[in-house]
């Protein structure tokens, strides 16, 4: 099977997102400081890991549909739906903030392109369903290091 335009596009924006979702993770992992600093370096570990295994998921399932994928920074820098994250150190408050927009902003491209990737691919829902899972697991276990039991 050939990708559609469609497919291909939709598949090429996740791809891009999971990128720039990894070197997010990265930049935060690399430059928070605060209090809970130790449990949230790891677990801004695991959503870098998540990210970069789902990208590769997406790229190769790209070429299996006959598609080439492009994870350039420069079209990452270009077409990336997140927000660009600040440089220089970040609290554990603000790291949190920024980790979990980034995941959300993430399956809400997974989600914006599930109903096209569905007509024209339903075995490619598999990956989009997993990514979805996956993500929104890791933005609730991430928030979870800022909830309040009073307002919980």
């Amino acid at each position: 099977m050939k990708a559609s335009d469609e497919l291909a596009h939709g598949l090429q924006a996740i791809l891009v997102d999971l990128i720039d979702l990894s070197l997010e993770g990265k930049q935060a992992h690399w430059n928070i400081v605060g209090s809970n600093f130790r449990d949230l370096h790891l677990q801004l570990d695991e959503v870098v890991a998540t990210a970069r295994l789902h990208a590769d998921e997406v790229a190769e399932r790209l070429r299996a549909l006959h598609s080439v994928p492009d994870g350039r920074a420069s079209t990452v820098a270009k077409t990336t739906s997140l927000k660009e994250g600040s440089e220089g150190l970040v609290t554990t408050s603000d790291a949190i903030d920024r980790v979990v927009a980034a995941l959300e902003a993430t399956c809400s491209t997974v989600r914006g392109v599930y109903e096209a990737v569905e007509k024209d691919d339903a075995a490619t829902t598999d990956i989009l369903n997993q990514i979805i899972l996956q993500l929104e697991k890791l933005a609730w276990m991430v928030s979870a290091e800022k909830a309040n039991t009073a307002t919980a």
